[in-house]
């Protein structure tokens, strides 16, 4: 998706929110000259999640529906975190979820020269301080929520001092957390963003863009304001934890007297079972509790895509949680809702079958071979049919039989009959076990006249079951996939200071031995199927033509759905 007039014509228009009502009232008045100009700025020291795809589809959306511009910038003003892996990464899934900053990409990066003079202007209109006290005694000074603070020894240093001590801290005089920049505004104030906020720290390592060619890197509150004002933001969209923040934001613009986005904040994204916390994210790649960024079992885009969850449906669920301006937490339930029903409308339907067990159908001819006709997706009749072959062994799920039934299971059990999906109704004649007296065979026979799924004599056939030749399937390997913890809300930290105590040991259950239709060996990474009543799975990027391999995207069960209806 780009910024051209037919995919804005063609998008949707979603339901109004309060952010829309500020920008229409902004248009009504004049404010901006009318201009809509968002941005979306990530900070590169990991991948991005399901959170910041609520960020991404708001910030883009907004230019889409007021046909305005959306950048793309880079919040890289902490080298030690940052790496150029997760810069391509977020253009990756920025991409993927079908937005185009049409080569509006910056980098807060771009702007530490500019970013340097204002400071430098600051010292020099007496509204910022060279201080030289620790981090730690920061913090002490700061004062709490009912206590002022106090000022700095330092705080009242000379313009021509701290013009110095300024300059020498750039050239790299002194070590890392020895001095700071400071604003001077005010240590009584009840917000404490606005006790003297650090504006610069020392930090003597390699930025990766810039190099060596700074040891003084500008912190968030300072860089992102301006960077947005350089930029020609017109309305700065972020989540409500900066809402304390924006009586800074604004008192730097006004103090610069430059450009003046209007700051907005919007609730992040809570989602039962799961951690949206970077920092967690990050300890669960690094601790080896995932196998990557892109686990499937991770919230991140990356995991999501790999798992085969599709971009619309990300759209859709962005959609339908909303824009609001408390926090809640949204069920995971509706993000596999959202899912589903587009898997189902699009997903062609294959045969899996994922536990095996063999079954020889004794009356069927030896080495006789029949091409059964099987549709696409029910759901879309453009999808077409395709070619199923039908032999005399194949595999059924072992679920499927039953030596001694309870009175209702319709599927397959010693003397009963089972339909076979796009093929032939069959009965159960004996039973093979092995030593163990483990079922290990089913030797069925077929009726020759069911070739239609109905039997002429008009008998009732309850239980239809899905198959996989076994002269003709493709041996697979099919990977489950379970909630990564158990407890409904694992980042509580008060609940659960060590959140890895939640970790959920069977959210990951790899099945190597699976059969699967042949035309499933073509599959290539990230095409998504329904496995006929086993669920919905895309292929992984493991998967080889010798060896499929398979992720569960998304059961076929639909719990949000029943929720839904009964509220």
């Amino acid at each position: 998706m780009n910024d051209s007039k037919s995919d804005k014509d063609e998008a949707p228009r979603e339901t109004a929110n309060f952010i829309h009502h500020l920008i229409d009232e902004d248009n009504r008045t004049g404010r901006f000259g009318g201009r809509v100009h968002t941005r979306f700025p990530p900070e590169p020291n990991g991948f991005l999640h399901i959170g910041h795809a609520k960020s991404i589809c708001l910030n883009f959306g907004l230019a889409r529906r007021y046909g305005g511009l959306c950048n793309l910038r880079f919040d890289d003003t902490n080298p030690t975190r940052e790496e150029s892996e997760y810069v391509d990464a977020i253009r990756e899934d920025v991409s993927w979820l079908g937005f185009d900053w049409s080569g509006r990409e910056f980098f807060a990066s771009d702007y530490f020269d500019q970013l340097h003079a204002w400071a430098v202007e600051l010292i020099r209109a007496g509204k910022a301080y060279v201080d030289d006290l620790g981090a730690d005694e920061i913090r002490e000074y700061r004062g709490t929520l009912t206590e002022p603070g106090r000022d700095s020894p330092h705080r009242n240093r000379t313009v021509e001092e701290n013009l110095d001590l300024f300059e020498r801290m750039r050239a790299g005089e002194f070590g890392d957390g020895e001095r700071v920049l400071r604003a001077r505004i005010d240590m009584a104030a009840g917000n404490l963003n606005m006790r003297d906020p650090v504006l610069y720290r020392i930090l003597k390592a390699p930025h990766h863009r810039t190099g060596n060619r700074w040891c003084i890197y500008p912190m968030y509150d300072w860089a992102h304001g301006q960077s947005d004002s350089i930029e020609g933001i017109s309305h700065s969209i972020c989540t409500l934890e900066f809402e304390d923040h924006r009586p800074l934001y604004d008192w730097f613009l006004d103090a610069l007297g430059v450009h003046h986005p209007q700051q907005i904040e919007f609730a992040r994204l809570n989602l039962t079972y799961t951690v949206l916390s970077k920092r967690k994210l990050l300890a669960l790649v690094k601790n080896g509790h995932v196998t990557g960024w892109d686990d499937p079992r991770m919230p991140t885009l990356s995991g999501l895509r790999r798992r085969g969850v599709p971009p619309e449906a990300i759209h859709d669920f962005c959609d339908r949680i909303g824009v609001a301006r408390s926090n809640s937490t949204v069920d995971i339930a509706v993000l596999d809702h959202c899912v589903r029903e587009f898997m189902n409308r699009t997903a062609p339907r294959m045969m899996a079958v994922l536990n095996p067990l063999k079954v020889v159908i004794e009356n069927y001819p030896e080495g006789q071979v029949e091409e059964m006709e099987a549709e696409n997706n029910p759901e879309d009749p453009s999808a077409g049919t395709r070619k199923v072959s039908f032999g005399r062994e194949i595999y059924i799920e072992r679920e499927d039989f039953m030596e001694d039934p309870p009175k209702k299971f319709f599927r397959l059990a010693p003397g009963a009959e089972v339909r076979l999906k796009h093929a032939y109704i069959i009965r159960c004649e004996k039973v093979v076990k092995n030593e163990a007296g483990e079922v290990v065979q089913l030797i069925c026979r077929y009726d020759p006249e069911t070739k239609s799924g109905q039997a002429p004599d008009g008998r009732k056939v309850k239980g239809t079951l899905h198959w996989v030749s076994a002269a003709h399937g493709v041996r697979a390997e099919v990977r489950l996939y379970e909630h990564l913890f158990t407890e409904e809300n694992p980042g509580d930290e008060k609940a659960f200071p060590d959140f890895t105590t939640c970790l959920n040991p069977q959210s990951r259950q790899v099945l190597p031995e699976c059969w699967v239709e042949a035309g499933l060996a073509r599959a290539k990474p990230g095409e998504r199927y329904q496995f006929l009543r086993m669920g919905y799975f895309a292929a992984d990027k493991d998967s080889t033509a010798e060896r499929p391999v398979f992720n569960r995207t998304v059961t076929l069960r639909d719990t949000w759905a029943k929720i839904a209806r009964k509220g």
